[in-house]
């Protein structure tokens, strides 16, 4: 099994045991696996990214919003 499929199984089952405990515990699990899915995005992003060796972001198209690139 891989690992993100490792951590997305452990992140269901902390959020799914911490419901309703009322002790921090769910917080902590959203915290986490929203940890992951940016670790996830970042990994996209530099996957698709058209900048520059710099890492830099590309111009926007015309009409193209940047919350969509």
């Amino acid at each position: 099994m891989s690992e993100d499929t490792e951590k997305h199984r452990a992140s269901l089952s902390a959020l799914r045991a911490a419901q309703g405990k009322g002790d921090g515990s769910f917080e902590q699990a959203v915290t986490n696996a929203l940890d992951h899915v940016f670790e996830h995005l970042g990994r996209m992003n530099d996957h698709v990214s058209l900048g520059g060796p710099d890492g830099e972001d590309r111009h926007l198209k015309p009409g193209e919003s940047p919350t969509l690139r």
